[in-house]
């Protein structure tokens, strides 16, 4: 066709067009529009009404949310009370009125009647917290409810010291169903936990509706592990009273849309549902537009949360901009109408991009299937059934087979039997290792990489799978392993034989001291003997000379029996057991006393001081601290020592034994734990250098570690640290 015929035949289609057919198409347009408004206003009235809903049920679960955090908030403090019980043993009332006056309850927490502590007391344990109650000079401890139980759990701590808190210590929380459930459920799953809907104890007969927060406390501060160990190791439950209406109004605010929702929260967990709290409904108010009911679990306890809207007009008043936006659709169609023949105009150009988006693709999956043939890296096609459909090159090269007869297998049938694990991410690739056997028997082993890809349409196309050989790289791998293990028993086999040679020389020291001790015997035996019998033909000179020779031999004496002591100090069996540092330091001092009943020395000791040690070992640790400390304050008229501790890190108790002696320049402090090493002449102070030595071997060998600081003549520091006391489940 010429380019005149075809000019001519675009102008009698134009023609055609604006003819009598083309009005019933802009009419046609036009119907159609306005059915599309009148829908679209349909889906769009149903929009804003999902819209409004949606708003209301958000405004609802902000609701509950709120409730749920203020929950939170009011556990955090509970939490607080507890961890009280980890920094101290049993706190005393004071102690625990302390801590509670610096919350500020009342204005920062309303609702929280109080914070308390109740106690888990045994029927024979009962006796002895009444006992000592009363000697501490809080007065008679009252338990109520009155009888004999096998447990109980009275409210011994309640603050702010209120006169209804002051009359609910003694209480017993145990002995009522409802509480009981919540504290025994507490105990053993060492989870806070919540009760149902109660009354007070501080309420009397008011008519409010309440509930009590529990979280266990268990010797130590630690939770156990196991419910036997939780029961064993309970001490009580710190404890919050709460009232509902003020927490839940608390919680909403004092304005917003959350203060003004219509709502009532209902305790479900137990067969007959029970009333928590409700707002009151506006007077003369008509049907609520919507309603929405959630629940949540707070703290082992289940609450529904029941909410109502207001009417149609106020829940969505967006609705009636609905109508004003169906004139302006069915104005839209009017002006759709006016241009529909310029919309038939241009089907001829979105035929052209239709074209231009059909060749585009086809290039596209040109690119794809030329980068998949030519790589490196083995690739296969796979259908639903993981059976490929087609391969490249390199895969045919690493399976070792001919690629023609690929397609239309299985792949697991390419791999050995052995199962291997598999990961994937989260975009669904998954990612394994397997072994390959190819026909001529090489095993081989190959990382595989599937990716789910979609295919052409009639096309049963599902992944990717991406074969590489990594044959070299594993065995290169094992090769590593091997030489790990090798490394291995080669740092076993030094180990054996410093361990060895270490046997050997504590023996050789042990030896060569009972050896010494027969010459020096023989020398101190014939010097007493040449000054009895000779005296009269020796000189003072001489007889000086035997003197010196004779103390030289007991000096000597002294240091083997120090030597020996040390030896065993590191050759000991440790038995580890509990030890109450106080009263073994207590024990020291005194004999210290009595050692030296002319001194004044005043000895500070802390209380409450206990490790995890050998028993021996600790008391010839403290034995030579503390009688290090003992000698070198001999020349001060106010002599001072104190023990105590300096706190606990990973499982290590640090000690500390303080005095205003001699002390000594600090830059010597790297010698004082060295055997036979001394910063003071015999002469001023008689020693042989071993103890501060036998306390570094003794420190060391229950994992902790000693150091030393100190001024001259300003006195001296010692630190070590000794095993906490870890409790046993």
């Amino acid at each position: 066709m010429t380019s005149l015929d075809a000019a001519s035949g675009k102008d009698r289609g134009l023609r055609w067009q604006t003819g009598p057919r083309a009005y019933l198409l802009a009419l046609a347009v036009l119907l159609g529009s306005l059915g599309i408004v009148i829908a679209l206003w349909r889906v769009a009235y149903q929009r804003e009404l999902d819209v409004s809903r949606q708003a209301f049920v958000q405004d609802a679960e902000v609701v509950a949310e709120r409730v749920r955090q203020r929950m939170v908030k009011y556990e955090l403090v509970l939490r607080g009370g507890s961890s009280l019980f980890a920094s101290l043993a049993r706190p005393t009332p004071q102690q625990w009125r302390a801590y509670v006056d610096q919350l500020d309850i009342d204005q920062r927490f309303p609702g929280m009647v109080g914070l308390g502590f109740a106690g888990y007391v045994s029927q024979a344990q009962m006796l002895v917290l009444q006992r000592e109650w009363m000697d501490s000079g809080y007065g008679r401890l009252e338990i109520r409810p009155r009888g004999v139980r096998s447990h109980y759990g009275p409210i011994l701590y309640l603050e702010p010291r209120t006169q209804v808190n002051a009359d609910a210590v003694g209480f017993d929380m145990y002995a009522e169903a409802l509480r009981h459930r919540a504290m025994a459920d507490a105990a053993d799953t060492g989870l806070p936990r919540l009760t149902g809907p109660l009354r007070l104890v501080q309420d009397g007969n008011q008519p409010r509706t309440g509930m009590l927060i529990y979280a266990p406390v268990y010797f130590g501060g630690l939770e156990p592990k196991t419910l036997a160990a939780r029961r064993e190791a309970l001490l009580g439950w710190a404890y919050v009273p709460l009232r509902a209406e003020t927490f839940v109004r608390a919680a909403l605010g004092e304005s917003g849309k959350a203060a003004q929702l219509v709502f009532r929260i209902t305790d479900v967990t137990d067969v007959a549902d029970q009333l928590l709290f409700s707002t009151s409904p506006r007077s003369g108010q008509a049907k609520p537009a919507f309603e929405h009911a959630l629940e949540l679990d707070m703290y082992g306890r289940r609450w529904r949360f029941d909410f109502q809207s207001g009417p149609m007009a106020q829940a969505a008043p967006q609705l009636r901009g609905l109508y004003w936006t169906g004139a302006l659709g069915v104005l839209v169609s009017l002006l759709m109408y006016a241009v529909a023949m310029i919309l038939v105009r241009t089907q001829s150009r979105a035929q052209a991009l239709a074209e231009r988006m059909t060749e585009d693709f086809r290039r596209s999956e040109e690119r794809f299937r030329i980068a998949v043939e030519h790589s490196a890296i083995g690739k296969a096609l796979l259908d639903r059934e993981e059976k490929i459909v087609g391969v490249n090159a390199a895969l045919a090269s690493i399976v070792k087979r001919d690629r023609t007869s690929l397609p239309g297998t299985m792949l697991s049938s390419l791999f050995a039997a052995s199962e291997a694990p598999e990961t994937v991410d989260e975009h669904g690739i998954r990612r394994s290792n397997r072994q390959i056997i190819r026909q001529d028997g090489d095993v081989r082993e190959v990382q595989l990489t599937f990716s789910p890809i979609p295919g052409n349409i009639g096309q049963d196309v599902a992944g990717l799978v991406q074969v590489e050989d990594v044959t070299e790289r594993v065995r290169a791998e094992a090769r590593v392993h091997a030489l790990n293990r090798t490394l291995e028993a080669r740092v076993a086999l030094r180990t054996r034989e410093l361990s060895q040679a270490n046997q050997e020389l504590e023996a050789f020291a042990y030896s060569v001291s009972h050896d010494l001790r027969a010459p020096l015997r023989a020398i101190d035996g014939f010097s007493r003997i040449l000054a009895e019998r000779y005296a009269k033909v020796l000189d003072e000179e001489g007889v000086d000379y035997l003197n010196r020779v004779r103390k030289a031999a007991s000096r000597m004496g002294e240091l083997i029996d120090a030597l020996l002591k040390m030896s065993r100090v590191s050759r000991g069996e440790m038995r580890l057991e509990r030890l109450d540092m106080t009263r073994i330091a207590g024990e020291v001092v005194e004999e210290l006393r009595l050692a030296s009943p002319g001194r004044k020395v005043d000895v500070a000791i802390a209380p409450d001081m206990a490790v995890e040690g050998d028993a021996t070992l600790v008391r010839n640790l403290l034995g030579n601290v503390l009688g290090n400390a003992w000698k070198f304050t001999r020349d001060r008229e106010n002599a001072h020592i104190e023990i105590g501790t300096a706190g606990v890190d990973e499982g290590m108790v640090e000690f500390y034994v303080r005095d205003n002696g001699a002390g000594f320049r600090q830059e010597y402090a790297d010698k004082l734990f060295r055997p036979f090493q001394r910063l003071h002449r015999q002469e001023e102070f008689a020693g042989h250098g071993i103890g501060l030595a036998s306390v570094k071997r003794i420190v060391e060998r229950h994992g902790g570690e000693v150091r030393a600081e100190g001024r001259e003549g300003e006195g001296a520091t010692f630190y070590f640290t000794l095993p906490a006391i870890v409790p046993h489940p």
